[in-house]
């Protein structure tokens, strides 16, 4: 009975130990400068603020920055197998095509691109969500609109999660912009970030 009791308490005492290692996930943000904190240090941005955040209230949940500014669907298409091997994520979610769509690049090829890159995640059963995207109708209403449905489609044919875009709750107010009109300053990172952590914790199943 002393031994039964022994091998009991052993067993236990490795079950706690597993199982917090065993509910830990990842979860990487692949963006452009919306997402990389442009004109700012990455601990300012929304995402360092989400990784700050989660050290407290949900510990079990590694948050990797993998945004870079500039950015566009095919260079995140281009370093994704870098990024998946370095980082592991159980989640990935993209915010891409901002710069697409000001450079003018077609509908189709944004498309395109970011198809392969869901295929690729979803091949490993990694979850995927994707940002809304909108542009100014600096190439015309036909292409904005074009350019607007690409995000909605590409969701749909994938069965992955839709996220509306943070900056339209953002760019209208001026005192949350930067002075280029672009992007958003060091006080609106709080706001996204808000914005944000519902979205993303539903994509984790921490809802």
């Amino acid at each position: 009975m002393k031994n039964f009791l022994v091998k009991l308490g052993l067993i236990l005492f490795v079950v706690v130990l597993i199982r917090p290692v065993s509910a830990n996930v990842s979860l990487v943000v692949l963006g452009d400068s919306l997402s990389a904190g442009y004109g700012m240090s990455q601990k300012e941005s929304w995402v360092g603020i989400l990784q700050q955040r989660w050290q407290q209230t949900y510990p079990s949940i590694t948050l990797v920055n993998a945004s870079i500014s500039g950015d566009t669907t095919q260079g995140a298409l281009n370093r994704l197998n870098g990024v998946l091997e370095t980082h592991q994520p159980d989640a990935v979610f993209i915010e891409l095509g901002g710069n697409d769509g000001l450079r003018g690049f077609t509908p189709m090829a944004i498309k395109s691109n970011l198809l392969q890159i869901i295929e690729r995640l979803q091949e490993q059963d990694i979850k995927v969500a994707v940002s809304q995207v909108r542009i100014p109708p600096n190439y015309g209403r036909r292409y904005s609109d074009m350019f607007a449905d690409i995000f909605p489609d590409v969701t749909e044919s994938t069965k992955t999660l839709l996220i509306p875009f943070f900056m339209e709750q953002i760019a209208v107010k001026p005192e949350l912009m930067q002075n280029d009109g672009i992007h958003p300053n060091r006080e609106a990172q709080d706001d996204i970030a808000d914005i944000m952590e519902p979205h993303l914790l539903e994509l984790l199943g921490k809802d």
